[in-house]
C-alpha cells in the first residue's frame, strides 16, 4: 500500500523499533507500515468507529477516542513518537492537543494542510468563496476543519509555547518543496517537534 505523502515522510523518519501512538490514525495505513517495515510497537486512536473496526480487522491495536478529550488518559513519556497527521485542524483546541502529544511522546510528528497555499489564497481572492481543492475537497459547510492554520501560524504557536522544531518538511502535491516561502508554496507541512 502506498502511503499518503505526509505519512511517507513520517514513516521514513521514525526510528526502527520505536513505540508509536498515532492519534487520528484513520484507516491505519501508517500504523501498518510502521509495524511491518520498521518493527514498531504501533498503536492508534481514532474517533471514527468504522475506521477503528477496519484497523482492528487488519490486526492493528487501535482504540476509539477523541484527541480533544482522551489523550489525558495516556501516561507521560509512554511512547517515542506521538503522531497527529491531518488532524490538528479538526481539534477544538490544537494548542492543548499539541501539549498532550509532547507529554505522551518524547517527540511528536504533526502534519496539516496549509491554508495559506497560493491556490487557496487565489481561489478566495477571485471567487470570494472558501476554496475546494484536491487536498481540501469538500465545501466549507461539510468540512471537518474548524481551524484554518498556515505554516506561519503553526511556527508562531510552537515558538510561543517553547516547543523545539527538530525538522520540517513541506509538500506540494506528492513532492517535497523547499522551505523558502513555504507558507505560500506548500500545500502540506510536516513538523517533528520536541521539548
Amino acid at each position: 500500500m502506498t502511503l499518503r505523502p505526509d505519512l511517507a515522510v513520517i514513516a521514513d523518519n521514525v526510528a526502527l523499533g520505536a513505540r508509536v501512538l498515532d492519534v487520528g490514525c484513520g484507516d491505519g495505513a501508517l500504523l501498518a507500515a510502521l509495524r511491518d517495515s520498521k518493527g514498531c510497537d504501533a498503536r492508534g486512536m481514532e474517533i471514527d468507529a468504522a475506521n477503528v473496526a477496519e484497523c482492528v480487522g487488519r490486526g492493528l491495536s487501535v482504540i476509539q477516542g477523541d484527541a480533544d478529550k482522551d489523550l489525558a488518559f495516556y501516561p507521560e513519556a509512554s511512547v517515542d513518537y506521538a503522531i497527529l497527521s491531518q488532524t490538528l485542524q479538526t481539534t477544538m483546541r490544537p494548542d492543548l492537543v499539541l501539549e498532550e502529544l509532547l507529554r505522551i511522546g518524547r517527540r511528536a510528528f504533526v502534519s496539516f494542510p496549509n491554508f495559506a497555499h497560493w491556490k487557496v489564497r487565489t481561489s478566495l481572492l477571485w471567487t470570494g468563496r472558501m476554496p475546494v481543492t484536491r487536498l481540501l475537497p469538500v465545501a466549507w459547510y461539510e468540512t471537518p476543519n474548524i481551524h484554518h492554520a498556515t505554516v506561519n501560524d503553526f511556527r508562531d504557536m510552537v515558538r510561543d509555547r517553547g516547543i523545539k522544531v527538530e525538522q520540517a518538511w513541506f509538500l506540494r502535491g506528492d513532492r517535497r518543496c523547499a522551505p523558502a516561502a513555504a507558507s505560500f508554496r506548500a500545500e502540506h507541512a510536516v513538523f517533528l517537534l520536541s521539548r
